[in-house]
């Protein structure tokens, strides 16, 4: 049978990022591989860009930074700073079909020098050395951004669409959620529901930025939450309101 190749996008503010962050692209790799008609060959990770305009977002350098050494230990997931570089925020549509169309020119003509050299930092090195025929960029979220299609105002219809429905999604979500009845609720989503993947993590872990914000602004441990390379990082700049101290 033949195996779809698949490469995992996760869009967001990572600020900071945390091992969760990190654990869904693991979660979702084995979820996909024991379906048997997929193949994960890499993972991209792309933060937003600074003017996206979020509470306490800190920069685009930062956080790109923490992302380079969070996923340092990693041989599959890359950070994508496309977005970073635009002149302003990319819509989720865009970014998706950026990294998708930039795959499809080095698949169909094998050829490096068509392709723009900072995207070049990105490519998963499987695919510039050995992969043929056709790679899919699904987009790899939480639970929380598949219940936010139904929030009045906050997307486009036709994104949703062209995400669902171009891309797929593939959902981490965890236990008490009821992703299928969310689903079911919407037409939209139902029309394209072959295209989105449930994964319900097993293994609960409640870690998010906000709360590792919120105890680094309070001096308070955050070690085992995130990378101790990015614990580093944080207090040796002194972010989100962090003091320059041991882990």
């Amino acid at each position: 049978m033949h195996s779809t190749k698949v490469v995992l996008l996760a869009c967001g503010s990572f600020n900071p990022p945390t091992n969760m962050h990190l654990r869904m692209f693991e979660i979702a790799r084995d979820h996909l591989h024991r379906l048997g008609n997929y193949v994960v060959i890499g993972g991209l990770i792309s933060p937003t860009h600074d003017s996206y305009g979020k509470s306490g977002l800190e920069s685009s350098t930062h956080r790109l930074e923490m992302l380079r050494l969070a996923v340092l230990t990693s041989n599959w997931v890359k950070v994508s700073d496309w977005e970073c570089r635009q002149d302003n925020w990319s819509r989720t549509r865009l970014v998706l079909q950026h990294h998708q169309n930039t795959l499809n020119s080095l698949l169909n003509s094998n050829n490096l020098n068509n392709i723009n050299e900072d995207d070049l930092k990105w490519i998963p090195e499987n695919i510039r050395k050995e992969c043929t025929g056709p790679v899919q960029v699904k987009l790899l979220c939480g639970g929380d951004l598949l219940e936010s299609f139904a929030v009045p105002n906050l997307w486009h219809e036709e994104d949703i669409a062209a995400i669902v429905g171009q891309h797929g999604l593939v959902v981490i979500t965890r236990e008490n959620s009821n992703p299928l009845k969310f689903i079911y609720e919407s037409d939209l989503l139902t029309r394209y529901m072959a295209n989105i993947i449930i994964v319900t993590e097993w293994i609960r872990n409640e870690i998010s930025s906000t709360r590792i914000r919120r105890a680094l602004r309070r001096s308070e441990s955050v070690k085992y939450l995130i990378p101790d390379i990015v614990i580093n990082y944080i207090h040796t700049n002194g972010l989100y309101g962090s003091k320059a101290e041991h882990l």
